[in-house]
C-alpha cells in the first residue's frame, strides 16, 4: 500500500498487521464520565456543547487522555444533518430529539435547503481543525454521520420512534418519495464527510443505528443503496496524502455482511448478537471488522471483562484486521473504571495472542 500508516488503528482498517488489538470504543466520549457532566453544564445543554469547538474539542479528548484510547471520535450529533437541511432540531429535557416539521409528502420535502458543509456545519469542521491541532499526532481522529436511511427516520418520524410508522409507511406507499429523499440525504452527507477529511478527519464512520428494523430487501434498497452512493463520492485520501478507511456499522444486521461489504467500506462495525468468528470466515480479507463486546460485559467484574475480552480475540484469532470495540455505544451509567480494565485486558491479551501465533510460526 501507498503511504502506509503507522497508526495501529489506521493499520488495522486496511488489515495491515499490527503488535497488538487497537481499541476505541462507541459514545467514549459521554454522559457516564464526570468530566463529560461538568463541560457539558457550563455549555447549557447538548446541543449547545455540540456547537462549541472549544468545548467539543474538550470532550472529544477527554477518553482518549483518560484511558489511552487508539482513535479519537469527534464529539458531535448526527442529526445536525437534518438541522442544516432547514429541520428545527431541539432536546427536550430528559427526552429524545424533536425535528420540526416532520417530512411526509412532496411538497414537504420542497422546503428542504441546499447544504454548504463550510457554511452551515461549519463549526463542526471547526472542531475537527482544532482536535487535529490538540491531538498533534498522538492517535487518529475519526470523522461521522448517520446514514441516509437512520437521518430519514428521524426527519419523517419527527424524533425517535418504537413503530416506525410514517418512515415504513413512505416505504411501502411512496417508495419513490423516499428515494428521493434518501437521495438528497446521501449528498448532503457524502459533502459533509468530505469537508470533514478536508479539514483533517482520518477516518469516518457511518452510523446506520436503524438499519436493522428493515427486511433484507428493504436494508439493501433503501439503506445500502445509499450508503454506496455516499462511499462512491468520498474523498478516500487525506490531505497528508493518508488512505481514509470508511466504517459501516449497521446496527441489527448481521445477517447481511455480504451485501455491507459490496459497499466498497474498508471496515464492517458489528453489534453483539453477531459471531465474531463467523463474521470474520465470510468478510476473509475483503474488510476489516469492528466489534464486538456486548456492552452490558462493563458491568461485570474486572475478571469477567477480561474473560469476555479473552474469547473475543480468541475469536477473531491472530489475523490482522481486528478493531475491538463494543457492539453498541457505552451507557449513562457505567463506570469508567471498567473502561480501564477493558483497555488494559485488550491490550495484554491481545499481545499475548499475537505472540503466541508468532512462535507457533516460528
Amino acid at each position: 500500500m501507498l503511504n502506509e500508516p503507522t497508526h495501529r488503528f489506521l493499520r488495522a482498517c486496511h488489515s495491515l498487521p499490527v503488535e497488538q488489538t487497537p481499541i476505541w470504543l462507541m459514545r467514549q466520549a459521554g454522559r457516564y464520565l464526570p468530566e463529560y457532566m461538568r463541560v457539558r453544564q457550563q455549555a447549557g445543554d447538548f446541543l449547545a456543547l455540540c456547537k462549541n469547538p472549544d468545548l467539543a474539542t474538550e470532550v472529544t479528548l477527554q477518553p482518549v487522555y483518560r484511558f489511552d484510547m487508539d482513535a479519537a471520535i469527534l464529539f458531535s450529533d448526527i442529526l445536525v444533518v437534518p438541522e442544516a437541511m432547514g429541520m428545527s432540531l431541539s432536546f427536550g429535557s430528559g427526552e429524545g430529539p424533536v425535528l420540526e416539521p416532520v417530512l411526509r409528502n412532496a411538497a414537504d420535502l420542497q422546503r428542504l435547503t441546499p447544504v454548504q458543509p463550510e457554511e452551515q456545519l461549519g463549526y463542526v469542521l471547526q472542531t475537527v481543525t482544532q482536535i487535529r491541532q490538540a491531538l498533534a499526532g498522538r492517535v487518529p481522529l475519526i470523522g461521522f454521520s448517520g446514514s441516509p436511511w437512520t437521518l430519514a427516520t428521524y426527519m419523517v418520524e419527527g424524533g425517535s420512534s418504537k413503530t416506525f410508522r410514517y418512515i415504513k409507511g413512505m416505504l411501502f406507499d411512496q417508495p419513490a418519495l423516499l428515494q428521493q429523499l434518501l437521495d438528497q440525504i446521501s449528498d448532503v452527507v457524502a459533502d459533509y464527510l468530505n469537508a470533514q477529511i478536508a479539514h483533517g478527519v482520518q477516518a469516518v464512520q457511518i452510523f446506520d443505528t436503524w438499519g436493522g428494523v428493515l427486511g433484507p430487501r428493504e436494508f439493501v434498497a433503501f439503506s445500502l443503496r445509499s450508503i454506496r452512493r455516499i462511499v462512491d463520492r468520498l474523498q478516500r485520501t487525506g490531505a497528508d496524502g493518508q488512505p481514509v478507511p470508511v466504517i459501516l456499522f449497521a446496527k441489527g444486521c448481521g445477517a447481511l455482511l455480504e451485501e455491507m461489504v459490496a459497499t466498497g467500506c474498508d471496515v464492517i462495525g458489528l453489534d453483539w448478537t453477531t459471531d465474531l468468528a463467523s463474521a470474520r470466515r465470510h468478510v476473509a480479507q475483503r474488510a476489516a471488522l469492528q466489534g464486538n463486546l456486548d456492552p452490558a460485559v462493563l458491568y461485570a467484574s474486572p475478571q469477567i471483562i477480561r474473560q469476555q475480552v479473552r474469547r473475543l480475540l480468541q475469536d477473531y484469532g491472530a489475523h490482522p484486521g481486528h478493531i475491538f470495540n463494543l457492539g453498541h455505544g457505552m451507557a449513562q451509567d457505567m463506570d469508567p473504571q471498567r473502561v480501564v480494565d477493558l483497555v488494559t485486558a485488550v491490550r495484554e491479551e491481545s499481545r499475548l495472542l499475537l505472540q503466541q501465533q508468532a512462535l507457533q510460526k516460528g
